[in-house]
């Protein structure tokens, strides 16, 4: 039996991003601390760990011509990796299966949408250059616009 090749990716997780998202439950930590409600830190707590959680398990996955996404064991969906037209990069906040703000957006032909409305993927693999050329292994007509360029902002590919 022929054994199937799958590549995974995981997400890259933008410190910027990171401390933003922490920021919010900033908040609502200080009361609980400083009127010592424990059963509060336990509430607030569970909000937290699932933020950890998320951002540590997204994956995306290539295998048999199809890009799926994936949030630990759980599935995001999947696109075919023949309907994907361009890989451009995006700076884009919107919610995406993204834990960086320097993410690829893939965009897709018309009649492939993805989860049923958007025409695009926002994306953030860890090894973008390898990423696209897998992608480019299955479908070699994906136009590609993704400069790569280190600059003052870009500390050890750290993101603003």
């Amino acid at each position: 039996m022929r054994e199937i090749e799958k590549k995974v990716f995981r997400s890259r997780i933008s410190v910027l991003l990171t401390v933003f998202i922490f920021a919010a439950f900033i908040p609502s930590f200080i009361p609980i601390f400083i009127h010592k409600i424990y059963k509060g830190m336990y509430i607030i707590s569970a909000p937290f760990l699932f933020t950890v959680f998320t951002l540590t398990g997204i994956r995306y996955v290539i295998s048999e011509g199809n890009l799926y996404i994936k949030i630990w064991m759980f599935s995001g969906g999947n696109v075919r990796i023949s309907d994907i037209i361009s890989v451009k990069r995006s700076y884009n906040p919107l919610s995406a299966p993204a834990c960086s703000l320097k993410r690829l957006r893939i965009d897709l032909r018309k009649q492939a949408k993805f989860p049923l409305l958007s025409p695009y993927l926002l994306l953030s693999p860890v090894r973008e250059q390898e990423f696209i050329k897998e992608l480019k292994s299955v479908n070699p007509d994906i136009y590609v616009c993704v400069p790569y360029k280190k600059g003052i902002w870009r500390v050890q590919d750290w993101d603003i």
